[in-house]
């Protein structure tokens, strides 16, 4: 038998991640999730944020990559919608088309964070729920979450500690305060809980 029937097949068992298609994930603004369009990140700009997500050696250094990945991302979006005009806060664009609310980000962030963790791209974290933070019951805001991935366990713990095991693998992974494209602000879920922001806010 001919051999060359198996050479495609071959050719994708050896590249899965180099010869993936373009993805498309859809974006929300204008609060609330009001306005929501498709964005294709193309094959080559997904290659360069796996590119950019592979230098991490660590946890730590992989919050640091998504971080200027899930930036990245944004900014591409921002070529394709009207996220381009967003801006820190939610005053310095408001009533602006293409603004964006901390449901808006944390649901778009959430998305491009799964479609990282989908594609393998994600070593040592893995993506949960957005979260809620309610704070004097009527300020409330909204961040996507990544919990590190824990190490296997010799012995049997209870709900409790294994819970707050957890939160403190948890971290936010918040794009609300900064505008378009800037890098996201990845840092403990304890600490965001407590009112803890990153100090530079465009505002």
């Amino acid at each position: 038998m001919r051999p060359w029937p198996f050479i495609p097949l071959l050719a994708a068992l050896c590249c899965p991640l180099a010869c993936a298609a373009d993805e498309s994930i859809t974006v929300c603004y204008n609060y609330g999730c009001a306005s929501q369009q498709a964005v294709v990140y193309t094959e080559a700009q997904l290659r360069e944020i796996h590119a950019l997500l592979q230098q991490a050696r660590d946890a730590a250094g992989e919050r640091e990559q998504i971080s200027l990945a899930i930036g990245r991302l944004l900014k591409w979006a921002g070529q394709q919608t009207p996220i381009s005009a967003d801006r820190g806060g939610n005053y310095s664009d408001h009533g602006v088309n293409g603004r964006m609310d901390c449901i808006d980000h944390s649901t778009t962030t959430t998305r491009l964070l799964k479609m990282l963790e989908a594609r393998g791209m994600l070593r040592w974290h893995r993506v949960l729920p957005p979260k809620q933070r309610l704070r004097f019951v009527l300020f409330q805001h909204y961040s996507a979450l990544i919990e590190e991935i824990a190490p296997p366990r010799s012995a049997p713990s209870g709900a409790a500690d294994d819970e707050e095991e957890a939160n403190k693998r948890r971290f936010v992974v918040d794009t609300w305060y900064f505008d378009n494209g800037h890098p996201a602000a990845v840092f403990p879920l304890e600490d965001w809980l407590n009112g803890d922001d990153p100090e530079v806010i465009n505002e």
